[in-house]
């Protein structure tokens, strides 16, 4: 039994070895014009900051997972302006302990990305140009983020800021927080959804705006001047907003939708 004892504290003693283990994977890209990014990540959160050069650096961090062909996978590729970046988690594992995987990126303020985790979440901030923000499962924040936005996660909290021409914000289940700062204006459709949350969304004074807005379940309070279309309901409302513009949709399953001025 004595011995039987000190076989189980040595496999244990194994796995917390393994599961502490640290791994690292960098790499740094010169873009000689606007960068095109190109994230695809199995399993892991994602960190993305904005700096003023022409460089991407990545850095792929793990715990208890060792970087290579047999465990964490890391694939990247160059093309002019082009990166793509792909970090992989092996399919069928056992694992004990604490496994994670994370990549943080520091790139150029203007660029086009599209960026995605199968699970994870996603925190980008200081960007600016067409920006492509997914994940299967987590939450997504997205900070002064100014241009186009496109922000959708499967199962998660979703809030964003920033300067929008274009947004489109969803989330299958989470509340949604979004603030269009000064400057904001519609070049084309705006939609932010989520299937199961609050809605609050914050516009400038003057924004202007035909606004769709429908809940399942919940209160929808506008403070704006309006001009409404159509017989007004608890849980859908349809108006202008300082005399209209483009379709501005805000939809809930189940919540309340805040729509206030700054």
């Amino acid at each position: 039994m004595l011995k039987t004892g000190w076989a189980r504290c040595a496999f244990f003693a194994t796995i917390s070895s393994a599961a502490a283990f640290e791994g690292q994977w960098n790499k740094t890209f010169t873009v000689p014009g606007r960068a095109d990014l190109r994230i695809e990540v199995t399993d892991g959160g994602i960190t993305v900051h904005a700096w003023d050069r022409n460089t991407i650096e990545a850095r792929v961090t793990t715990i208890g997972w060792k970087i290579g062909p047999s465990e964490v996978r890391v694939d990247d590729r160059q093309t002019g302006d082009r990166v793509e970046i792909d970090v992989r988690v092996p399919r069928s594992h056992i694992t004990f302990g604490h496994y994670s995987v994370r990549l943080d990126l520091q790139v150029p303020r203007e660029l086009r990305a599209q960026i995605h985790t199968g699970d994870g979440r996603i925190s980008a901030n200081g960007l600016a140009g067409e920006i492509r923000l997914s994940t299967g499962d987590g939450s997504i924040e997205a900070d002064s983020v100014d241009g186009i936005l496109g922000a959708k996660t499967g199962d998660g909290r979703l809030r964003a800021s920033g300067r929008w021409d274009r947004l489109d914000l969803h989330t299958r289940d989470g509340s949604v927080e979004a603030e269009a700062r000064s400057g904001s204006k519609m070049s084309g459709s705006w939609r932010v959804e989520t299937g199961d949350g609050s809605i609050k969304l914050r516009l400038p004074d003057k924004f202007g705006a035909d606004l769709e807005a429908h809940t399942g379940d919940g209160k929808i309070t506008v403070e704006f001047p309006v001009t409404v279309s159509g017989a007004v309901r608890n849980t859908e409302f349809r108006g202008k907003l300082n005399g209209g513009g483009e379709l501005l949709t805000v939809h809930t399953g189940d919540g309340a939708i805040h729509v206030e001025r700054i």
